[in-house]
């Protein structure tokens, strides 16, 4: 699961053991064919290849979308724990508020350009923010 790489064998499986605690459900489809498990099953399994790559860098995009709220939550828990082992997150997210509210800086887009950028909690609470994109 992603640590094609590594010779880290020990720590391997300290990894492998953290992914299946944070996703259970991927322990009990270990030997399921990634093409067969559901959506959300997938994003799980993709965040679980990102955490065992030992990666600096990891681009996201969506990772929210089509998923239950409950499994959004997590996603963006295992994104703040990934950030805060290090690991720099670029993250494109159209879920603003959950996006903002885990992020250090942010850039909205509009029509493919830069409309605003700054600190994401400041951004969090910019009127014309809010108003377009948080429903306020």
């Amino acid at each position: 699961m992603g640590a094609y790489t590594r010779k880290d064998k020990p720590q391997i499986e300290v990894d492998l053991e953290t992914v299946y605690n944070r996703f259970p459900r991927l322990r009990e489809r270990q030997k399921q064919f990634a093409g067969t498990l559901s959506g959300g099953e997938q994003q799980m399994l993709a965040m679980g290849r990102a955490i065992m790559s030992a990666p600096k860098l990891i681009v996201m995009d969506e990772p929210s979308m089509g998923l239950s709220p409950i499994l959004v939550k997590e996603i963006f828990n295992i994104i703040k724990t990934c950030h805060s082992m290090g690991i720099t997150i670029l993250l494109v997210e159209q879920n603003a508020k959950m996006a903002l509210s885990i992020a250090d800086r942010a850039y909205v887009l509009e029509n493919g350009k830069i409309s605003m950028h700054g600190n994401a909690k400041d951004l969090l609470e910019d009127d014309r923010v809010k108003k377009a994109y948080l429903g306020a």
